[in-house]
């Protein structure tokens, strides 16, 4: 049986060396990983960590396995699951970026990035779907997430912002309407 911080490590290098497309399209398999087959948290728990990782500063996967590895192994879980998923990255970027001028003139490497960007789409409208299953749905939540795309989409409101606004919308709703759950 390998150490939790071993064990964190190869399942976050696994997730980060089978996934392109960035932190959205790793969602996914966070969730099948940490979640579905390691137990190391439950649903509501990957809720709360994509809200924030997605709040703080750096890349949503990266984050992401910082604190589940934090809550699986400390800091020593956290500093193995965050290696394991950039490392892959780092390796192959840097692979890559020897090879791509040379042979980004080919049909075949044009159409190979062409089915990765579709894939990487598909990946992220499931990591979409997912969150959305498992959020609180209500006419509140719903006019929330509406006026807050509306800001993003049609007014270029900074992301940012708007996460920073949700948050104390949520706050006040809380103090507001009391604890639910």
């Amino acid at each position: 049986m390998r150490s939790a911080p071993a064990d964190l490590f190869l399942t976050f290098a696994k997730i980060g060396l089978f996934t392109f497309g960035g932190g959205y399209a790793m969602l996914p398999l966070i969730e099948k990983e940490a979640v579905d087959n390691k137990k190391w948290i439950t649903d509501n728990e990957l809720l709360d960590v994509v809200a924030i990782a997605e709040s703080t500063p750096g890349p949503i996967a990266i984050n992401a396995a910082t604190f589940i590895g934090k809550k699986v192994g400390g800091f020593i879980g956290a500093l193995c699951a965050t290696i394991g998923v950039v490392l892959p990255s780092f390796i192959i970027i840097v692979a890559v970026s020897y090879f791509l001028e040379a042979f980004q003139h080919l049909k075949i490497i044009r159409y190979a990035f062409w089915g990765i960007r579709a894939g990487v789409l598909a990946l992220i409208l499931m990591a979409l779907w997912s969150l959305f299953k498992k959020s609180r749905k209500d006419i509140f939540t719903y006019l929330l997430m509406a006026a807050s795309g509306v800001a993003v989409l049609f007014f270029n409101v900074n992301a940012i912002i708007v996460i920073s606004v949700c948050a104390v919308i949520g706050i006040a709703a809380l103090r507001v309407g009391g604890k639910r759950e």
